[in-house]
């Protein structure tokens, strides 16, 4: 039996992990085993830039915050080895960074389940927000849009102005 003072370490755990999955936008669970140290690192590193908490965490104890979160549905995702990346603000970033460790590990870095703004969501939803085009390229594309007419009313009026000089 453990002792009082190990249970209310593992208690206060749980209601801190809680609260981080109830404050984030995005979390995904992954199935860390046939990932290396080097590829470890570099993940780790990408997610730390983009502001996404990695840390692996015991299968009862992430049970639990779930439970606690309201999260319901990610219960048979809990077995084996799982690491969890939490995303206060951005929904895409952690589907898209762990996504793309997925692609390079071939198979040994696997995507078990997540969830997304407090329900819990299947490996093809995440996968389908880590194809997403980033914030940037979005922000491009519409710009782009936005002055592709301003643009062809500028060549128009100068197509005009071309010919009635020629005509003068």
């Amino acid at each position: 039996m453990p002792s009082n003072k190990i249970l209310q370490e593992k208690e206060q755990f749980v209601n801190e992990l809680a609260e981080k999955i109830k404050k984030s936008a995005c979390g995904v669970m992954v199935d860390y085993m046939g990932i290396n140290v080097a590829d470890d690192t570099k993940l780790r590193k990408s997610l730390r830039e983009a502001d996404v908490e990695y840390f692996v965490v015991k299968n009862t104890l992430l049970k639990l915050a779930f439970e606690k979160a309201g999260i319901s549905g990610l219960d048979e995702h809990l077995a084996g080895p799982t690491a969890i990346g939490l995303s206060e603000s951005d929904l895409i970033a952690a589907p898209k960074l762990i996504y793309k460790q997925v692609e390079s590990s071939k198979g040994a870095f696997t995507i078990k389940a997540g969830f997304m703004e407090g329900a819990a969501v299947d490996v093809k939803t995440i996968e389908e927000y880590a194809k997403l085009p980033s914030k940037e390229e979005l922000v491009a594309k519409l710009l782009f849009m936005l002055q592709s007419p301003v643009q062809r009313l500028a060549i128009a009026i100068s197509e005009i102005a071309k010919k009635s000089e020629e005509a003068a």
